[in-house]
């Protein structure tokens, strides 16, 4: 396997950091299950417009979501079809670190 370059692997860390926000991840799972308008992101991250529109931004500039204009209206979409996986794969870290923790304490 050819090692990756540092600018590849700072391109990583600039996704990582984007993901590392419970209220981005929070949009993420909403926008996996169909496109959303600001507003209704607003209302389930229970946050204000300008600090839900400073996340999809944050998530736009690495290329996780995608925004569609409608007249004054702005729908924001996922971009990639990994998150499911990616999303997963934390999950399975999470119950393993768990269990760890737990064994530990026995």
């Amino acid at each position: 396997m050819k090692r990756k370059t540092r600018k590849q692997y700072e391109a990583r860390a600039k996704i990582a950091k984007a993901l590392a926000h419970p209220s981005r991840l929070l949009i993420l799972d909403l926008l996996q299950e169909r496109e959303r308008c600001v507003g209704e992101l607003t209302e389930a991250v229970e946050a204000d417009q300008s600090t839900v529109s400073k996340h999809l931004a944050v998530l736009r500039d690495v290329g996780l979501v995608e925004v569609r204009k409608e007249g004054a209206s702005s729908y924001y979409r996922v971009a990639c079809d990994c998150l499911g996986g990616f999303f997963a794969c934390m999950e399975s870290v999470l119950r393993s670190d768990i269990r760890d923790r737990q064994s530990t304490l026995k």
